[in-house]
């Protein structure tokens, strides 16, 4: 087999198949012929890294470390565009660019205000070679690394008239059922829900593990050619050019003849904005004719032909009923505000979030206050004031006790949520650990959902997970509403889960702090659950990944009394607590070394060159100590692991000195 003509086939086909989904909606093969296909992309360019095209699908997958990221100087300032409020703005503006265009005709070019991250990226012949964001204007952050594992921008553009150099400007994003998917694998994975789809979006983009990167569901929007001479002469033209380049566009762009064509749009998409599946906050208006733009030209912040008018946030004021504490899987308290119902932005509006405590203090809410609540990036509505007092109305006070179990709460140090501590009596805690234990991502113990859950937990059958695998057809019996068939499926879908990877067992028991991410690698760095009961907080740390606080939730989880009770009731049912053998290696040049890996690298990733090092007999550690044989430390190493190679004596290798070692691979 010609390798590199198969590494070029597999990076054009996976391209394109990467099109078809994220661009068109239009999937044309399964996830499992996606995968196998990336699979073997992956350890052929593991293998002969000269061969890595330039627009690899596997930099989508991330794997780059950034500790910080360079500062880039613009090539052309990224200005803010001048705000408008009303009708009368926009007139303003429009007269004053007829005066400007000296009598030339002109129309204007109309696009959806989107509420991300501007974004700036750079082609040289066709390829990506550089993301910046936009910072002051003048200078932002170069995230190459993350940016690279947003599926909806090419890392190689379509097409045959591509420009030497070109500068495409967009925004990142995400849309909003992506946020909302995004924010339900946070809370099972047992992480705080973020508060809106742009700052999750700007979190991800500092992330400084590219692979962390790639598991955000991030989209970007094309809209602007900033160096005017590759520009087509409009932009509605260009929009043109960006679907065919391989760019994602919204579709709702619109050329307008006059500022009243202008004031109609805009009238429409008051309403129709939340319908949108992204979030807008405007109506971008342009001069749309290009050519035209340095004539009537710029203010020292703002260019003169373009404005963006800003809607007003959906609000509405409405009558707080009430404020409910629940309580979540790993025991954090959360407040939620009754309200009136009331009609906002298109939905009927029942409840609002309230956060934490210190919110509540922040607002000063009372008992029956008439508060505003805004809709903007919120998929649950927030309360934002209180517009209204009734007099004599008592402070909303945040509980001290469980709602459910009555333990008194404690907030962690540093920490901004109450908690009940009661893991193994509190049965609402009870209940989310189990339907977690049980869930798709986890076990995958079909059948075993919220209401089931529920009535096995209720009958006093399940007082942990544990429990479910000493579950008897005769009991299940007695549940209500709960018969012949149900039972036995359940019970069978409970057998076929003791097949369930080790790794997946893992993420199941729930550790705080715990992700399926951070499962996986801790499965794969121990390979067992006795060797991880055995590991010590700092062995714990030397996984990828696993912080002081993790390892040591991990350790405190392990050495509990109670839950080594549990766990070996669930490794005597059969369920798997040994991962799968280590791949044999495929040959012996680095057996016996072992190797941190710290920094980003020219020529390698670092999941490929982890992969390489194992392939060879060698092993990758997460951590410097003093039996590592080396670090290999690329561009942004990180600084204490530099330090501590050199107080430990272990051997420091720069990629090229690495390349060497192992004959210029």
């Amino acid at each position: 087999m010609d390798i590199q003509k198969r590494i070029i086939q597999l990076t054009s086909e996976l391209n394109q198949h990467n099109y078809n989904y994220y661009n068109l909606d239009n999937p044309t093969i399964s996830d499992y012929e996606f995968d196998t296909l990336l699979k073997e992309l992956e350890s052929l360019e593991a293998k002969y890294p000269e061969f890595k095209q330039g627009d690899s699908p596997t930099m989508r997958v991330g794997g780059q470390i950034t500790k910080i990221f360079p500062v880039f100087t613009h090539l052309r300032q990224m200005l803010s565009l001048g705000n408008s409020y009303s009708r009368e703005d926009l007139t303003n503006f429009d007269e004053q660019v007829v005066k400007l265009a000296g009598g030339n005709p002109f129309t204007y070019f109309l696009e959806h205000k989107f509420d991300g991250v501007s974004m700036s990226l750079h082609y040289e012949k066709g390829v990506l070679v550089r993301a910046v964001t936009r910072g002051d204007g003048v200078q932002g952050d170069e995230v190459t690394a993350n940016v690279k594992t947003i599926r909806t921008i090419p890392l190689k553009l379509n097409g045959a008239d591509i420009p030497d150099f070109i500068e495409i400007r967009g925004e990142v994003m995400m849309l909003r059922k992506a946020f909302e998917d995004w924010n339900n694998e946070r809370e099972l994975n047992g992480e705080d829900r973020l508060m809106n789809p742009r700052n999750a979006t700007s979190g991800a983009l500092k992330q400084q593990d590219s692979a962390e990167v790639a598991r955000r569901p991030l989209t970007f929007f094309a809209y602007q050619i900033a160096n005017e001479e590759q520009s087509a002469p409009t932009d509605f033209e260009n929009v043109a050019r960006f679907q065919q380049w391989g760019f994602k566009v919204s579709g709702h762009h619109a050329q307008c003849a006059n500022i009243e064509a202008v004031l109609t749009y805009i009238n429409e998409w008051e309403s129709k904005r939340f319908d949108l599946d992204y979030d807008i906050d405007g109506i971008v208006i342009k001069v749309n004719e290009v050519g035209m733009r340095g004539e009537i030209g710029y203010t020292s912040k703002t260019p003169r032909w373009a404005i963006a008018f800003k809607y007003p946030a959906a609000s509405i004021t409405t009558k707080l009923l009430s404020v409910d504490f629940q309580v979540g899987r790993t025991g954090k308290i959360t407040p939620v505000a009754n309200l009136a119902p009331v009609l906002l932005a298109g939905t009927i509006v029942k409840r609002a979030s309230i956060h934490n405590a210190d919110e509540i203090l922040r607002l000063d809410l009372h008992n029956d206050d008439v508060v505003n609540i805004e809709k903007g990036g919120e998929i649950i509505p927030k309360i934002t004031s209180v517009a209204k007092r009734t007099e004599g109305a008592k402070p909303i006070e945040f509980i001290t006790h469980c709602p459910d179990c009555g333990t008194l709460l404690v907030r962690p140090e540093k920490e901004v949520n109450y908690f009940c501590i009661n893991e193994n009596g509190c049965p609402t805690q009870l209940k989310g650990k189990i339907e977690h234990f049980a869930h798709r991502k986890a076990m995958n113990i079909d059948g075993l959902g919220t209401e089931i859950v529920s009535k096995v937990v209720d009958a006093g059958f399940v007082k942990n997970y544990a429990d479910l695998y000493d579950l008897k057809y005769e009991d299940l019996l007695k549940l209500d509403k709960f018969g012949d068939q149900s039972a036995k499926n359940l019970l069978a879908a409970l057998e076929v889960s003791k097949k369930i990877s080790f790794e997946k067992v893992l993420f199941a028991l729930g550790i705080r702090h715990v992700g399926s991410s951070g499962a996986k690698k801790l499965a794969k760095h121990f390979g067992s659950l006795a060797a991880m009961q055995a590991a010590s907080v700092e062995e714990l740390t030397n996984v990828t990944d696993v912080g002081e606080t993790t390892a040591k939730t991990v350790k405190a989880f392990l050495d509990e009394p109670a839950n080594q009770a549990i766990l070996q009731r669930l490794e005597n049912a059969g369920l798997q607590m040994v991962g799968d053998a280590p791949k044999t290696p495929m040959g012996n040049l680095l057996a016996g070394k072992s190797f941190v890996i710290s920094g980003t690298f020219v020529h390698y990733t670092r999941d490929g060159l982890k992969e390489y090092i194992e392939s060879q007999g060698g092993e990758v550690k997460g951590g410097v100590t003093k039996k590592v044989t080396y670090l290999i430390a690329g561009a942004e190493a990180g600084p204490s692991k530099i330090e501590k190679a050199e107080k430990e004596k272990v051997t420091i290798l720069s990629e090229d000195d690495f390349r060497a070692l192992i004959g210029g691979i």
